[in-house]
């Protein structure tokens, strides 16, 4: 195949739907972080403000993380009961 490089972000047309395409392309490149790239680099981010925006999203990435573990832990079935005898 020529264009091997281009293939995780092709997006099949079916039966002439070019908006459900361009659609599921948008939604491609913004899970990507395209979208979020492009509007950062259209203007020069000063040294503290880029500083700031990877502290933050530092601890959000760790929050989330956090949230999501005990999220897992409180949706599963099998777990032993804390308080036995209550309701």
């Amino acid at each position: 195949m020529r264009h091997i490089k281009y293939l995780g972000r092709t997006v099949l047309v079916k039966e002439g739907k070019v908006e459900a395409a361009f659609k599921v392309m948008n939604k491609i490149l913004a899970s990507e972080g395209c979208f979020e790239n492009f509007r950062r680099n259209m203007r020069y981010e000063k040294p503290f403000l880029a500083r700031r925006r990877f502290n933050f999203e530092r601890c959000k990435a760790i929050y989330e993380e956090d949230m999501s573990r005990k999220i897992a832990f409180l949706m599963r079935k099998n777990r032993v009961e804390p308080f036995p005898g209550r309701t």
